[in-house]
């Protein structure tokens, strides 16, 4: 999609994405699901059910006290039935009101301890899920997921669902109640529902558009505002900020407007429309029963049957203008189940995604590491049916011996260490820790005796102190800055506003790339793994921070097997083994010196590194 910083005349996508599909407004399959998390609380349901009832009840009898305090009360001059009738129309209504408040407070709670199940059932499951999943699927999806399709199924289970049984209950009790007070009025009163079901239908279709148009607008703005949020740096450099403004309120949030203004001008049209038919129900009940009140129309076409009084004609009207509220709830519930149904079918495909890379059944713990690993006839591709990233690897290390792993981009070094944190499992062959096969043991167990530090160092929101713990929680505020004066990240820390406990900001914001890797290699070491991973680990600190880091893992690597993908050749040389990688074979392994000595392609890429170095300054 082209979006304000990209574009002067930014459009929005032609094919709406996944968050702006309606789905149907009922699918069996996705409601049965629905149902299973609603099983744990099937009393609360049958309890709120109840209350529903009871509800219904009082409701659909105000209007019958009140036909009783006109015929038996004001017509007989019977005060004693008047202030009856009038008390048992207080009663019901303080019987609806408790009904309603105890059934709201119900489904509330019902439905935040769902909401607050299913939200737990997915972070589990997206924390189980392998790095090839978060590859191909976008971060944003999973935060949509997370949050405004689980608010939608909030809103669908506290307000839709019983509202929408509510809704029938009260059709079901007026009209019967309407029925019994004396059906041929009833059915002359309900000449007008064709009129309805024309104007439901009309409204429908029109607000199914209209609410996708709205959802595509509202995905728009929040893509543009993604875009222009990740890349102000690169909007203030460029002086976009005018320009950016003026799209963004001109098309962007203006075709939001304009949007939201449409479907509010259906609703506008249709809830005054029912409103209408609703006097038109009305208007034609009190005239024909007014006749027949007044004896110059016979309201039962000959068939006989009760006798219209003014009693009965009060409540009829009262019961009609009742009757049409259900019918305009049940039409504005309609968008609120397609929207239930698309957002409960997102969040179960995530749900259903597998699990790639899963502890075996019964897989026992891996027991304290020595370090030995060993790769025998490993390849590996990412995708089934894929191009292979790793043909035949053969390896294998001793303990406590560095290995350096070299080659241009794609060559698959950073495959290959992700396959001893068995982030991805092999196709073929085995990787194993100490004699472990890794697809053997429990995932937990073999990374918790590992430390990887990545190439784009990841902190969380917090303090530098909970940073550098990440991995050992239990670690004393003593060992937190011995980790720190190891890797040469105590200095710049401490001189920080608040040291140890200064709030690094989202990602680090606050701190240096370099900053930031001493604080992930602090990290990984705190938690004293016996395996150390570090995948280009340097290639983003300048030369006088990657000295520090040179001095301390020379003394820290010592004593652990370590796996180094070098970005800085002269990082490596140190190494008791370096592999030279090529289209996901070993093509050369040995020291520094044998490699040299044997001037193959570590030799022209060692030297291809120093030539391309800039002589410096005088």
């Amino acid at each position: 999609m082209t979006t304000a910083t990209a574009a002067a005349k930014p459009a929005p996508p032609a094919k709406p994405a996944d968050d702006e599909i309606l789905g149907k407004a009922y699918d069996p399959h996705i409601v049965r699901r629905l149902l299973g998390y609603l099983r744990p609380y099937r009393r609360n349901l049958a309890l709120a059910l109840a209350l529903m009832t009871v509800a219904t009840a009082a409701n659909v009898s105000g209007p019958y006290f009140v036909k009783i305090a006109f015929d038996n009360g004001i017509e007989a001059g019977n005060v004693g039935v008047l202030s009856q009738a009038v008390l048992g129309y207080l009663l019901a209504a303080g019987v609806l009101w408790v009904g309603t408040y105890l059934r709201v407070r119900i489904m509330a709670v019902t439905g935040q301890n769902v909401i607050f199940d299913l939200r737990r059932q997915m972070f589990d499951h997206l924390q189980a899920l392998s790095l090839g999943f978060y590859s191909r699927y976008a971060v944003g999806r999973l935060v949509s997921r997370m949050v405004n399709d689980v608010s939608v199924l909030r809103e669908m289970i506290v307000w839709a669902m019983l509202g929408v049984i509510r809704d029938f209950f009260d059709l079901a009790g007026i009209t019967l109640a309407m029925l019994a007070l004396h059906w041929q009025l009833s059915l002359l009163s309900f000449l007008v529902l064709p009129l309805m079901v024309i104007a439901t239908e009309i409204f429908r279709r029109r607000a199914r558009a209209s609410y996708r148009q709205v959802r595509a607008a509202v995905g728009w703005v929040n893509a543009v505002l993604n875009e222009n949020i990740v890349g102000v740096r690169v909007v203030q450099s460029f002086s976009r900020e005018e320009h950016n403004f003026r799209v963004f309120a001109e098309d962007v949030n203006g075709n939001l407007l304009r949007t939201t203004n449409r479907a509010a001008l259906i609703a506008s049209v249709f809830f005054p429309t029912v409103d209408f038919i609703g006097s038109l129900s009305l208007g034609l009940a009190v005239w024909l029963g007014g006749l027949a009140v007044l004896g110059r129309f016979d309201a039962s076409f000959g068939a006989g049957g009760p006798i219209l009084t003014p009693g009965t004609l009060v409540a009829f009207a009262l019961y009609i203008d009742r009757f049409f509220d259900p019918i305009r709830d049940l039409s504005q519930r309609y968008n609120t189940f397609q929207a239930t149904m698309a957002s409960s079918e997102r969040i179960f495909e995530l749900l259903d995604t597998p699990i790639d890379v899963a502890d075996a059944p019964g897989a026992p713990a891996l027991p304290p590491l020595t370090g030995r690993v060993e790769f025998r006839h490993v390849s590996f591709h990412y995708e089934k049916g894929g191009l292979p990233v790793l043909s035949d690897i053969n390896l294998s290390v001793p303990p406590g011996q560095t290995v350096a792993l070299v080659g241009e981009t794609g060559a698959g070094k950073s495959s290959l260490v992700r396959l001893i944190s068995r982030f991805y499992d092999v196709t073929a062959g085995a990787v194993l820790v100490d004699g472990h096969d890794v697809r053997a043991v429990t995932q937990d167990s073999l990374r918790r005796q590992m430390g990887v530090v990545l190439q784009d160092p990841f902190l969380f929101s917090g303090s530098v102190k909970d940073n550098i713990r990440y991995g050992a929680l239990e670690a004393t505020d003593e060992a937190i800055r011995a980790a720190a004066q190891a890797v040469g990240a105590h200095d710049f820390i401490s001189a920080l506003d608040q040291g140890y406990d200064t709030l690094v900001g989202e990602g680090g914001a606050i701190l240096s790339g370099g900053q930031r890797q001493l604080i992930s290699f602090a990290r990984a070491l705190l938690a004293d793994p016996r395996i150390l991973i570090l995948d280009e680990a340097t290639s983003s600190v300048d030369t006088q921070t990657e000295r520090v880091i040179q001095t301390a893992l020379q003394r820290l690597l010592r004593g652990r097997t370590a796996f180094v993908i070098a970005h800085r050749l002269s990082t490596i040389t140190r190494a008791d083994l370096i592999l030279v990688m090529d289209h996901g074979r070993i093509i050369e392994r040995g020291t520094h010196a044998q490699l040299l000595e044997a001037r193959g392609r570590y030799f022209q890429l060692y030297t291809m590194a120093f030539a391309e170095r800039p002589a410096p300054a005088a």
